[in-house]
């Protein structure tokens, strides 16, 4: 499971970003992080897999995130970011998937079975060669979650994954979601995207946890939203 204990992040300037959460993540849990821009919760995400790390503790399955499982949490840990640009970066769909499992140390014919069952999942099967910046935003995002799912994590976490999608492409990427056996960490302005694939809902105000529960408790109460700049 994710445990999170006092968890602190400060901004260069000195402004709290995460003020003291706590949190704990249960394998198969299917989580919705909501707040206003600038709540604190793609901050949170990324001490997810340690790209961010400051005060407090954070453990993946009982190891902490600090440099030296680093290896170890990002195969537990996928990350697929809001702009499929920053995780985009070779030359060929195929290389990029492929990136993955090499680092993990896996034997060539490993790899390439990983590669073809990831692009398979996200039913990209056949795009190896394309180049990524000659798909569509659609495909950009499925070809993003392909390169986390080659490592076989166990956490997928992702920010803002429908934004910019077109209704159609927005629609293909719900359905992939829920075919996910992973647990899924979701930071999201789509409420509705949260009410449809999601079972729990943490809410975050100015760095801090205003609310956590069931999703239709907590994205149905209009009280709530309103406090909290959702509505």
């Amino acid at each position: 499971m994710i445990e999170i204990v006092n968890l602190v992040f400060h901004y260069p300037d000195g402004r709290a970003a995460l003020d003291k959460i706590n949190l704990v993540i249960h394998p198969g849990e299917k989580v919705a992080l909501v707040g206003a821009n600038g709540a604190g919760k793609s901050t949170l995400l990324l001490h997810l897999n340690g790209i961010l790390q400051d005060e407090g503790l954070v453990k993946i399955n009982g190891f902490e995130v600090n440099k030296q499982n680093l290896p170890k949490i990002r195969s537990l840990v996928g990350m697929v970011f809001q702009n499929p640009d920053d995780q985009l970066f070779s030359l060929t769909v195929g290389e990029d998937v492929a990136f993955g499992p090499i680092y993990q140390g896996f034997e060539s014919h490993i790899v390439d079975d990983k590669v073809k069952n990831a692009l398979s999942d996200v039913q990209l099967s056949g795009f190896e060669d394309r180049h990524p910046f000659h798909l569509s935003g659609g495909e950009k995002k499925r070809a993003s979650v392909a390169t986390v799912l080659s490592m076989s994590p166990e956490y997928l976490v992702l920010d803002e994954p429908t934004a910019g999608l077109d209704p159609k492409s927005r629609k293909e990427l719900m359905a992939l979601l829920k075919t996910l056996p992973q647990s899924l960490i979701i930071a999201t302005h789509d409420l509705k995207m949260a009410l449809d694939l999601t079972d729990r809902v943490i809410l975050i105000n100015h760095g801090k946890i205003a609310a956590d529960g069931k999703t239709k408790d907590i994205l149905l109460n209009e009280e709530i939203l309103h406090e909290n700049d959702l509505l």
